[in-house]
């Protein structure tokens, strides 16, 4: 008979288990089948155990050759049965689980209990979602946010991408604008960011225009590296299939036949913005990343993102995704810095998040919401 390697609730009380059951209480087994080598489900030295383990602090899981069992509240037994197929599911596709890998799965499980997950998507769909393969590694959204995210910039025209440092944003827009070159969606890709960091001028800079422009657009310089052969990057540059440059640069153009990527665009003017936006041409796709925290424009000049928000909101084609801390991939210490923030701001009305005040546009978000 061949096993299942789904989890299943069976009656027979697991051994070691003493006792009826308390009320409320439940019980569950799984079986994985002998194919699959328990360490690639619980982790070298138990580390996923572990994971789990802390995760539910009041069920009672024993593993035992292939078999793991559960014993607890019921609502937290059904949460670990389902975790088990969710992990089973992932592992089954080759995909390897990590330990964030089932932090965010059991995140994910909890929102969709709590009916605070939009959706129907679950862990193994998310964590099994392929963007692009490049260089050895594999680009994927690790959130349920990070998924709507995705799934909105192949379905919209213009999709806003707004949320905390970390969160993935930008990385995953560009790796969409990768797979859309490189699967002849479009012909060209564009990635363009303002000159305005910190209260720096560019005139006060040294060197030439060129070099006074290259800080500002060094990480996006930095994630094509990640995502395209090194050597490929200046002939497509040259070519024109690849431009980077800053934001002044789009006035006066219309963008055919492009992935347009605009970047840090909490920095734009609300003129900027609607200049940009003005420039999509016929199959195009446009995505405008940012963080409305992070305004470094002068005292007094409102945030083109801000605005852009209260002007286009429900306007046909056009999709904002909103990230918050949840969905940070960064250290697990960037998610606890950004909410201490958006704690203290919220504390202090906001007067201490830059020119235009700092409350998050994240919290507006839905879902449960974790790049680069």
């Amino acid at each position: 008979m061949t096993q299942t390697p789904t989890a299943h609730t069976v009656p027979p009380r697991p051994e070691g288990a003493a006792g009826p059951l308390a009320t409320g209480q439940a019980r569950a087994a799984f079986t994985v089948p002998a194919h699959h080598p328990m360490v690639s489900l619980l982790g070298s030295g138990d580390a996923l155990l572990r994971v789990i383990e802390k995760a539910f602090p009041a069920a009672d899981i024993h593993v035992r050759g292939n078999q793991v069992s559960a014993v607890g509240p019921a609502a937290e037994v059904a949460l670990v049965q389902r975790l088990f197929d969710e992990m089973m599911l992932v592992l089954r596709t080759g995909q390897p689980m990590t330990e964030d890998a089932v932090e965010r799965s059991i995140a994910m499980l909890r929102a969709s209990a709590e009916g605070a997950a939009d959706g129907a998507e679950t862990p193994a769909e998310v964590l099994t979602q392929n963007i692009l393969s490049s260089r050895g590694r594999t680009i994927r959204p690790k959130t349920l946010n990070q998924k709507h995210y995705v799934d909105a910039i192949d379905k919209h025209t213009i999709v806003f991408g707004i949320g905390p440092a970390g969160t993935g944003k930008t990385y995953l827009a560009m790796a969409k604008a990768v797979q859309a070159l490189q699967s002849k969606q479009v012909n060209r890709i564009i990635l363009t960011r303002p000159a305005v960091e910190a209260g720096e001028r560019l005139g006060f800079l040294p060197g030439t225009l060129y070099e006074k422009i290259d800080p500002y657009l060094r990480p996006l310089y930095d994630a094509l590296h990640d995502m395209l052969d090194p050597d490929s990057i200046p002939r497509l540059m040259a070519a024109g299939t690849i431009e980077v440059a800053p934001l002044a640069y789009m006035r006066g153009r219309t963008l055919n036949d492009a992935f347009i990527i605009l970047d840090e665009a909490q920095n734009t003017s609300a003129e900027q913005m609607k200049m940009f936006l003005t420039r999509l041409g016929f199959d195009s796709k446009i995505v405008i990343t940012g963080d409305v925290t992070q305004v470094d424009l002068p005292s007094g000049t409102k945030s083109g993102l801000r605005q852009v928000q209260e002007i286009l909101e429900g306007v046909e084609d056009v999709h904002f995704s909103r990230l918050t801390s949840q969905d940070v991939v960064r250290h697990k210490l960037v998610g606890r810095i950004v909410d201490a923030y958006e704690k203290y701001d919220g504390r202090d009305g906001g007067q201490h998040g830059g020119p235009s005040g700092g409350r998050s546009a994240g919290r507006h978000g839905h879902g449960t919401g974790n790049g680069k």
